[in-house]
């Protein structure tokens, strides 16, 4: 089916192109989303007639959300969840609690705005694309963590995935260190609250 953009749409077309797209997409999305016009004489004429005004409306937005760009772009945001041994979440982190994570610094986020290919499913840092308009993407950072003072750590460097046999050898050696430090009373005393 071919279609009349009436704003720029992603990986698709700029305003005022006609473009041939599936029918599905068109039929579910774009026409019912106000973003096209099925591509005919009389909607052309139509779309001729209201271009200044549409042309204006997207100005209006796209400088809106270019005021919300400072407010965003660049910012770090902490979503806390489950996770195993190795890293991997129990479930996901999707594009619903990236908006619900962003929102919370001031700007509201809707889930539609957030650019994710596939849900976030280990512990970690993530850059994260946010369309505030088709004309304007933010790109933010998701630190996902298990805890406060995980997300602290991942903030400043530290790697918290990867094998547990890894996190297992490093463990054993901080706790070899430890116990060439304290003193010999102190270290059943130490281990004893260790296995409790």
């Amino acid at each position: 089916m071919e279609v009349i953009l009436l704003e720029r749409v992603a990986k698709l077309g700029a305003m005022g192109e006609t473009v041939k797209v599936r029918d599905g997409f068109a039929r579910n999305f774009l026409l019912p989303q106000g973003k096209a016009l099925r591509a005919s004489a009389a909607n052309r004429q139509k779309f001729e007639r209201d271009r200044t005004e549409l042309e204006a409306r997207n100005a209006e937005r796209r400088k809106s959300a270019e005021v919300h760009v400072g407010d965003l772009d660049g910012q770090t945001f902490v979503i806390l969840r489950q996770a195993g041994e190795a890293g991997q979440l129990y479930g996901s982190v999707n594009i619903r609690d990236i908006a619900e994570a962003a929102s919370g610094g001031g700007v509201t986020i809707d889930r539609t705005q957030v650019l994710l290919d596939t849900p976030i499913k280990t512990v970690g840092l993530y850059d994260v694309k946010i369309a505030l308009h088709p004309e304007v993407v933010v790109t933010v950072k998701i630190n996902v963590a298990r805890t406060a003072e995980e997300a602290e750590a991942q903030a400043e460097g530290a790697v918290l995935t990867g094998p547990v046999s890894d996190r297992a050898e490093a463990r054993a050696a901080a706790q070899a260190l430890l116990e060439e430090e304290l003193p010999d009373g102190e270290q059943d005393s130490w281990r004893k609250s260790d296995d409790d």
